[in-house]
């Protein structure tokens, strides 16, 4: 028996990881893994030493997205995850003072209430509005002796909302504090000046830059040295028990994803070959708007997301959970969206949605059509609803 097929794949999940890929990139990341498939900086012959070229060249591409940072105060750590833990971990000392928002995702805030937990630093989470926008005043007021370390994410995961980064930084600089930015959520979407911004950005190749998984930044600027967070082997001065002296290397023990670093290569370049507009995600933007505005002219339907934040979507439906949401949506009409938490733990009692929401989040290959199967599958879902 013939299964028929379902409704075509209309991918909204873009604030978790980008998809598709440009062809560009999937073809470096291709001849990489293929044509070169070594590994990068461990040897002399030709392919070896073409690989770490790519190496540089990627540490170069993310220097020109940090507007123009030294690319050697530039590692690339697998994973933004990764980055942030070894900022966090590797600045911080025991008695020290920490502060983040309730707006941020778990990356920050899991490692910050783990140290919190053994006694080795306190902690402050302050808190953030109805749509995740977070009162810079609050962290002033939040402001102790011993703070040594602001955390904070540019934007929230869950509502799109983008914080005041340069007021915030602002504050932690009068008073001699280390800003670590969570760019998870911007990098791709908004100019990022990291020497305005704050004294660390982490942010992953794998979203709104539309690189493939395995690559991320870790940046901090002149003077700010965390300890590595993991020791091992680098492919520099290999005959002594030391790890290097040199920023990136220290922060990059073990084989770099040389396939991870050239599509991020060609994920910067495609953007670059755009207009700036579409280089700011203006289009993913516009349909974010059409598809606030459709849910928003449905009864039962709530909204959880900020109207001038970037390309995200947040709602519930009411008498449905999230996940019944999400099924439904792609069952009905092919729409993948994620619902429930988002790996945001604290944000969730600021926006009073105890269950989650559902979550769609638009990049530039998304369509109108996919907006409107989404608003049109919600609408019916609503209708249903028992009164």
């Amino acid at each position: 028996m013939t299964v028929p097929p379902g409704p075509p794949r209309r991918y909204c999940d873009q604030a978790a990881t980008s998809w598709p890929k440009p062809p560009e990139v999937l073809a470096a990341w291709q001849r990489a893994a293929t044509e070169l498939g070594v590994a990068p900086g461990r040897g002399g012959y030709r392919e070896a030493v073409e690989a770490a070229g790519v190496i540089e060249e990627a540490r170069r591409a993310w220097s020109r997205l940090l507007g123009g940072v030294d690319p050697q105060r530039i590692a690339m750590p697998p994973t933004a995850t990764l980055g942030l833990n070894i900022a966090i971990q590797g600045l911080v000392e025991q008695g020290d003072h920490v502060i983040a928002s309730a707006a941020d995702h778990n990356a920050t805030l899991r490692p910050l209430a783990w140290l919190a937990r053994r006694g080795l630093i306190e902690m402050t989470v302050v808190p953030c509005d109805g749509v995740g926008q977070v009162d810079p005043d609050a962290i002033a007021r939040s402001w102790r002796p011993n703070t040594r370390l602001l955390v904070v994410s540019h934007a929230s995961n869950v509502t799109g909302a983008v914080q005041d980064a340069r007021g915030i930084a602002g504050i932690a600089r009068e008073r001699d504090g280390l800003v670590v930015l969570d760019a998870a959520q911007t990098a791709g979407v908004l100019p990022l000046e990291a020497e305005q911004l704050a004294d660390v950005i982490v942010a992953p190749a794998h979203k709104w830059l539309l690189a493939p998984h395995g690559n991320a930044c870790l940046w901090c600027r002149e003077g700010v040295e965390p300890e590595p967070l993991v020791q091992g082997g680098t492919g520099l001065l290999s005959d002594t028990l030391e790890m290097p002296e040199t920023f990136a290397a220290r922060h990059e023990a073990g084989t770099s994803d040389l396939a991870a670093a050239a599509g991020l290569v060609a994920a910067e370049r495609w953007w670059h070959s755009r207009s700036t507009a579409e280089r700011s995600q203006a289009a993913g933007r516009r349909l974010a708007a059409d598809c606030r505005s459709g849910l928003a002219s449905i009864a039962g339907v709530r909204l959880v997301a900020a109207e001038d934040g970037l390309p995200i979507v947040s709602f519930g439906v009411e008498h449905y959970a999230p996940a019944e949401v999400a099924a439904a949506l792609e069952v009905a009409a092919g729409v993948q969206v994620r619902s429930g938490f988002h790996c945001a733990a604290e944000v969730h009692r600021w926006l009073g949605t105890p269950e989650g929401t559902v979550r769609a989040s638009f990049g530039p290959f998304n369509t109108h059509d996919d907006v409107r199967a989404l608003v049109e599958t919600v609408e019916g879902l609503a209708s249903m609803a028992p009164s």
